[in-house]
């Protein structure tokens, strides 16, 4: 069991994903500026592309919680090789995240594999504050 909250989050969210197709559940949790905590796991549907993401579901669930803004973000892809958010979720992630915020790959038993904040995976984003 992983001490940080958030990352025994993903890895337990990760254990329900339904992905019968590609046989790669991923898990993902974001947690709030208040430390609120939220899960997500990928779905996958026999139509391909109208599955989810592990992130946007975590992302949803945040949302329909009343939550605005995302403070550290974890990924457990289950493999020893980190797992990164799509380039549609890190989108998605910039959407209520700052360029600073930390994004942690972790495996499926919690070991951190790879940290990077979200400017080093979505450089020169375009976000709310772009519209300004």
């Amino acid at each position: 069991m992983n001490n940080d909250p958030l990352v025994q989050a993903a890895i337990d969210v990760r254990l329900r994903a339904y992905a019968p197709y590609s046989r790669f559940p991923v898990g993902a949790a974001v947690e709030t500026a208040d430390g609120r905590i939220f899960a997500g796991c990928n779905v996958e549907n026999a139509a391909y592309p109208e599955g989810t993401c592990a992130e946007a579901g975590a992302i949803a669930a945040m949302v329909a919680r009343g939550g605005r803004q995302i403070h550290r973000v974890v990924v457990c892809g289950g493999t020893d090789a980190p797992c990164t958010p799509c380039g549609g979720c890190r989108q998605k992630i910039r959407e209520f995240a700052a360029p600073e915020t930390p994004v942690s790959m972790v495996s499926a038993g919690g070991t951190v594999l790879l940290v990077r904040t979200l400017a080093d995976l979505l450089p020169d984003s375009f976000g709310p504050d772009s519209l300004t």
